[in-house]
This record gives structure tokens, sequence and C-alpha cells, in this order.
């Protein structure tokens, strides 16, 4: 019993160390805009029992969405930034 306890106790001491960085975390961070399409990509494959043939419309949407946002974020990063030429 005292073994179970004491991971148990581990476990939430770990949570409460990064708990802290959790609920100060910056707005974009861990959350992806586009979990929706990498959710449909994956039922996709379920359905088709993994045929990547059949879902490469839902792959293609992924990775239009993901680099749209990583064009999005590049930009605001670049605009936020303070340059030496600038």
């Amino acid at each position: 019993m005292s073994g179970s306890e004491e991971t148990g106790t581990e476990g939430s001491a770990e949570w409460k160390k990064g708990g802290a960085r959790f609920q100060n975390k910056r707005h974009s961070e861990y959350f992806d805009p586009c979990q929706e399409t990498a959710d449909k990509s994956l039922r996709c494959l379920r359905r088709n029992g993994g045929d990547r043939q059949m879902c490469s419309d839902f792959f293609q949407a992924y990775r239009d969405c993901k680099q749209a946002w990583m064009d999005e974020m590049k930009e605001a990063k670049r605009k936020q930034s303070k340059s030496w030429f600038s």
C-alpha cells in the first residue's frame, strides 16, 4: 500500500510542478487549430481499414491547414520581434 501511495504522491507532485506552467501558458501553446482536420483524417483511416489512398483528400486538407497555421505564426513572430534592421 505504501508503494502505491508514494507513486500517487510523486505523480501529484509532478503535476503541481507542471500545473503552474500549464496555467500560465501562452494562448497558442498546446492549441492546434488543425486538430479537427487531423481527427477527420484518422477517422477516415479507421473507416477505410488503413487505406491511405482513400483518405488522401483529408491528408491534403491537414497539410494545407498546418502550412497556413505555420505561415501565420511565422508572420506574427516576425511582426512581434524587434530586429536590428528596423
